[in-house]
């Protein structure tokens, strides 16, 4: 399952963790990424991956940015 989402500067995508596995794909913008306590910056053109269970969240630094997460499995709680 893909999804994108539009963020503006300073948004925050809030801590979380899910059972599904996940590469997020940063289309457009940068983001503050956190992953499992560690902070790293990623921009336009990278990409990272989150394993199940593992406790990630973002805050974009930029207006209009994009980042296109794939799921697997599909999450039902989206649909």
């Amino acid at each position: 399952m893909m999804t994108e989402v539009s963020f503006q500067k300073d948004a925050i995508g809030a801590i979380h963790s899910h059972p599904h596995e996940q590469v997020s794909y940063i289309v457009q913008g940068s983001f503050e990424f956190h992953l499992d306590g560690k902070v790293q910056e990623v921009a336009k053109g990278d990409s990272i991956y989150i394993p199940s269970n593992a406790l990630h969240g973002v805050k974009a630094l930029e207006d209009h940015s994009i980042i296109l997460d794939v799921f697997t499995p599909q999450r039902k709680d989206f649909l």
